[in-house]
C-alpha cells in the first residue's frame, strides 16, 4: 500500500469522518471565537486586568468540574457527552455576540458567560481527547491523529486571519455569533456517530463515581511519565496564559501589531503545524515524549520574540516554529495516552492530565496583567518566554520521559463501530 492510501485509511470508516466533520465546523468557529472574546473585552474595558479575569472566568470552573467531567464521559459515552456540551456552549456563545453587538456588553456579562463555557469544557475536553480511539483501529491512532491535526491546523490557518480582519472592519460580535452557530451545526453532525456496545457499556455494572475516581488516580500515580509531565505542563501553561494569550493582545493592540497582526501570529502558528502533520503522515514517530519535550519548549519561542522585537516578520517566524513544535509534543502525548492507558479509564487518565496542566492557568491569567500594567507589557512577555523554555527542557531529565516508545500492536478481541477487524496496543 502507498504512504497516500495508508495516510488516509481512517477516513474509510464512518464514524471519524463524521466526527471529522463535526470537528471543522467547531474548529472553524472556535478559531474565531476565541480571538474575538479578547477584543471583545478589550473594547468594553481597555484594562488587562479585565481580559485577564474574562479568561479566568473559563479556566477556572473547567478546571474545578474537569474530574467530573471526565467520569461522566467514561461512564455515559464521549459523543452524548460533546453533543450536549456542545449546545450548552453554542447558546451561551450566541448570547454573547448579541450582548457585544447591541452595544450592552458590560465586563460582568462576559465573565458569567464565559463561565458557563469553561464549565462544559470540563467535559467535552475529555471527553474529545478520549473519543478517536473508539472510532477507527488502533494500528490506525497515528494516522487518525494526523488526520486531526492537519484538519485542525487547516482551518487554524485561514480562521484567525480571517477573525482578525472581521474583528477589525466588523467588529467582535459577528465572529462569536459564528462561534455560537458553529457548536450547534457541531453537535448535530455527531448525531450520526453510531457507537458499539463495548463503548456504551452501562454504567450501572460499574463502581460509584467516586470510585471511578479513585481507581483512575492509582493508575495516574503509578505512571511515572504521567506524575513527571503533568505537572511541568502546569507550570508552562501558567506561563503561555499569562505571557502569551494574556499580554500577547495587549501588546499586539498598543503597539503596531494590531488585532489583524494578532490574527496572523496565530495563523502562522497553524502553518507550522499543517506542514509538520504532512511530515508526520510519512513518518512514524517513535519515543514521542522525547521528541515532544523539544516540540513543546518550541512553543516558547513567539514569546521571545514578543518580549525582543515588535517586528511582525520576526514574531511570524518563531509562530511558524513553535507550530510545528507543537504538532510533534501534541502526537506524541496523544499517542502515549491512547496506546498506554486503558481504553476504558482513558476519559479520567485525560481528566487527570488537564486538571494538572490547566490548574494554574488562572495563575497566569490573573497575574500577568497586573504585572505588565507594574513592569511593562514586552518585559514579562520577555520574562515568561524565557521561563517557559527552561522549564520545559527540564522534562528531559526524567527517564520514563525520555525512554517511553509506541506500544507494539496485536490483535484485539473486539473491533470499534463499523469495522470488521482492527489491531490493539496493549495497555501498559
Amino acid at each position: 500500500m502507498s504512504a497516500r492510501p495508508a495516510a488516509l485509511a481512517p477516513l474509510r470508516h464512518a464514524a471519524f469522518r463524521w466526527y471529522v466533520a463535526a470537528r471543522a465546523i467547531n474548529l472553524l468557529g472556535g478559531t474565531m471565537g476565541s480571538i474575538a472574546l479578547a477584543f471583545a473585552v478589550l473594547h468594553v474595558s481597555d484594562s488587562p486586568g479585565a481580559l485577564g479575569a474574562v479568561l479566568a472566568a473559563h479556566s477556572i470552573p473547567m478546571i474545578a468540574f474537569l474530574l467530573l467531567g471526565g467520569v461522566l464521559a467514561d461512564r455515559f459515552g464521549r459523543a452524548l457527552v460533546i453533543q450536549v456540551g456542545n449546545v450548552a456552549s453554542g447558546l451561551s456563545q450566541l448570547t454573547i455576540a448579541a450582548l457585544v453587538l447591541s452595544g450592552s456588553a458590560e465586563v460582568w456579562h462576559l465573565v458569567a458567560l464565559t463561565a458557563v463555557n469553561g464549565t462544559v469544557a470540563a467535559a467535552n475536553q475529555p471527553a474529545l481527547a478520549s473519543l478517536l480511539p473508539q472510532l477507527v483501529p488502533r494500528a490506525e491512532l497515528q494516522q487518525a491523529n494526523v488526520l486531526n491535526s492537519m484538519l485542525r491546523n487547516t482551518i487554524m490557518a485561514l480562521g484567525p486571519a480571517a477573525a482578525g480582519v472581521l474583528v477589525a472592519t466588523a467588529g467582535p460580535g459577528w465572529a462569536l455569533a459564528v462561534d455560537g452557530a458553529a457548536y450547534l451545526a457541531s453537535a448535530a453532525l455527531l448525531l450520526r456517530i453510531r457507537m458499539p456496545a463495548a463503548a456504551r457499556l452501562g454504567h450501572a455494572a460499574r463502581a460509584s463515581m467516586v470510585e471511578d475516581l479513585r481507581r483512575g488516580w492509582a493508575f495516574f500515580r503509578a505512571t511515572p511519565w504521567l506524575l513527571t509531565a503533568v505537572p511541568t505542563f502546569g507550570a508552562l501553561n501558567a506561563l503561555q496564559s499569562g505571557g502569551q494569550n494574556t499580554l500577547g493582545p495587549v501588546y499586539a493592540q498598543q503597539g503596531a501589531i494590531g488585532a489583524a497582526g494578532w490574527g496572523l501570529i496565530a495563523s502562522a502558528t497553524a502553518v507550522g503545524l499543517l506542514v509538520t502533520s504532512l511530515a508526520f503522515t510519512r513518518v512514524r514517530l517513535e519515543r514521542p515524549l522525547f521528541w515532544g519535550t523539544f516540540g513543546v519548549a518550541a512553543f516558547g519561542l513567539p514569546m521571545l520574540a514578543l518580549g525582543l522585537t515588535d517586528e511582525l516578520w520576526v514574531v511570524l517566524l518563531a509562530a511558524v516554529a513553535a507550530g510545528a513544535g507543537v504538532e510533534v509534543f501534541g502526537l506524541g502525548w496523544d499517542l502515549s495516552m491512547q496506546e498506554h492507558v486503558p481504553e476504558e479509564m482513558l476519559s479520567r487518565i485525560y481528566s487527570y492530565d488537564m486538571l494538572g496542566s490547566f490548574v494554574a492557568i488562572p495563575v497566569g491569567q490573573l497575574t500577568f496583567g497586573p504585572l505588565g500594567a507594574a513592569f511593562g507589557v514586552q518585559p514579562m512577555i520577555l520574562v515568561a518566554g524565557v521561563a517557559y523554555v527552561a522549564i520545559a527542557l527540564l522534562l528531559l531529565c526524567s527517564p520514563a520521559v525520555r525512554h517511553l516508545r509506541r506500544a507494539p500492536v496485536r490483535t484485539p478481541v473486539a473491533a470499534p463501530a463499523g469495522l470488521v477487524s482492527t489491531t490493539s496496543a496493549p495497555a501498559s
